[in-house]
């Protein structure tokens, strides 16, 4: 079992659903990165799996002992799918397998949910509509489902319009704005908020991860209320390169563009692959770039609105605001998988130029 902090109404609206056996087929589980919402959609899923767990058990401290809670805990029910991108490398469609996802594409979801003809050909048995082998559902967890292409989301309907028997669908998403409306329409939806600081430090002192009471004040100012996010800035070294961008952002700040600032923040992106790849050897450069590009972006985040919230002058209001929304789209390019540096470059002149008009 996984202890579930700060998520109470989450979690209440779920067992609520369950003791009165009006639980729903399809549910968006939506709110930041890192804040539990695979984790809560898990426990759901456990419950659900497991006739030996209690419907208000969801996120409690305790040894779940049935096989089925061990099949779970090793991920390895085979009436729980959890679908994510990463799935497409081990696929045997060469399409798939093959090309640098950054969606989950049709055809993955055919392969793992809906069934039919993929394109390399085949055709594959709808997982959705198959009998449970274990337990007296099957759960499916689809992971970062803002990824989720639009062909893939358009088959999704039909599934969620005539859900199979005894069938549960969870879409986890931190960007719920790009599911379709229609989706939106079929599921019930929880949102999770960032944790509050009282839970934030009761998961810091339940020992899950190693934070040096030096770095402990910049790791939960970082992480804004998400677990997640202070656990993979702990492992990042991220304590260490903050200090050393701070500068390279407040020249930015000042309309001073550089050709060294895009360097330097590629420089520090680099860094951080390198210690992810060093204490992880089967991570793989580009997804750690990736996740040292999304620290990047949020350190960046977070120092403009400091500055948002310290802004009184209207006009430098709506510039930062400008910038925030350049920032969120440098990301959305990054992750769409654009030149990092190139991506960066652009960034800073455009940065540059608006604080300039700001002066």
């Amino acid at each position: 079992m996984h202890r579930i902090l700060g998520h109470d109404t989450a979690i209440s609206t779920f067992e609520h659903a369950l003791r009165s056996k009006r639980m729903h087929h399809a549910w968006i589980i939506s709110g930041p990165t890192g804040v539990g919402k695979c984790t809560l959609a898990r426990e759901v899923a456990s419950v659900l799996l497991d006739p030996e767990v209690g419907h208000d058990t969801i996120g409690q401290d305790g040894a779940r002992t049935s096989r089925a809670a061990r099949l779970l805990e090793s991920a390895s029910h085979p009436d729980l799918h959890i679908i994510d991108r990463t799935l497409a490398a081990s696929s045997n469609n060469p399409r798939l397998r093959e090309r640098k996802q950054m969606n989950i594409p049709l055809d993955l979801l055919r392969e793992c949910v809906l069934g039919g003809r993929t394109s390399d050909g085949r055709i594959h048995e709808a997982a959705a509509y198959r009998t449970p082998s274990l337990a007296p559902a099957k759960v499916f967890i689809i992971d970062e489902a803002e990824r989720l292409d639009l062909p893939g989301q358009n088959a999704l309907l039909k599934t969620l319009e005539e859900p199979p028997p005894s069938t549960y669908l969870f879409l986890v998403t931190s960007r719920p704005e790009r599911l379709l409306p229609t989706i939106w329409s079929r599921c019930q939806h929880v949102r999770l908020a960032p944790l509050d600081l009282d839970s934030m430090n009761a998961w810091v002192n339940a020992g899950d991860i190693d934070i040096n009471i030096d770095e402990l004040e910049t790791i939960l100012d970082f992480s804004d209320g998400s677990p997640g996010m202070a656990a993979r800035a702990v492992r990042g070294g991220l304590s260490e390169w903050i200090p050393s961008l701070t500068p390279i952002l407040t020249q930015l700040d000042c309309g001073e563009w550089s050709p060294e600032a895009a360097t330097g923040m590629a420089e520090r992106i680099d860094s951080w692959s390198k210690v992810v790849v060093k204490d992880n050897p089967k991570a793989s450069k580009d997804a750690a770039n990736r996740d040292g590009a999304e620290m990047m972006f949020r350190v960046m985040l977070q120092h403009v609105r400091r500055s948002l919230r310290r802004e009184c002058d209207g006009h430098k209001l709506d510039r930062l605001c400008m910038t925030i929304d350049r920032i969120a789209e440098a990301e959305d390019q990054c992750a769409a998988g654009l030149n990092l540096k190139h991506v960066l470059e652009a960034l800073a002149a455009e940065w540059t130029s608006m604080a300039a008009n700001r002066s």
